[in-house]
């Protein structure tokens, strides 16, 4: 998403990444990786639990999930991974983002 940041600034979307690390690990995480959107750590699962992200322990932990959420506050697309590799193309998602 980093590398196509501005397809979806084109199309008025902004990206929000949550994570399961703390506050420090999360900042090293976005300095080293110079990502330009934010990101939100949930050491303590409090956002992934009122969306329901899934938890597979026998699977490394959280599942990737992805919502794309209106200006209004509701979820228009939810795309719930069964593993950490089932993440979305950006050209997926930006296709879904286009069909709103």
């Amino acid at each position: 998403m980093r590398d196509q940041y501005s397809a979806f600034q084109e199309r008025d979307t902004e990206i929000l990444s949550l994570g399961p690390d703390g506050a420090a690990l999360f900042k090293a995480y976005w300095k080293k990786n110079s990502l330009p959107f934010p990101g939100l750590p949930d050491p303590r699962h409090v956002v992934a639990k009122v969306y329901g992200q899934p938890i597979r322990f026998l699977k490394l932990g959280r599942m990737p999930m992805l919502l794309i959420v209106d200006s209004e506050g509701v979820i228009r697309h939810r795309h719930d991974g069964t593993s950490m590799s089932d993440i979305p193309s950006n050209t997926d998602v930006l296709a879904w983002i286009d069909a709103l």
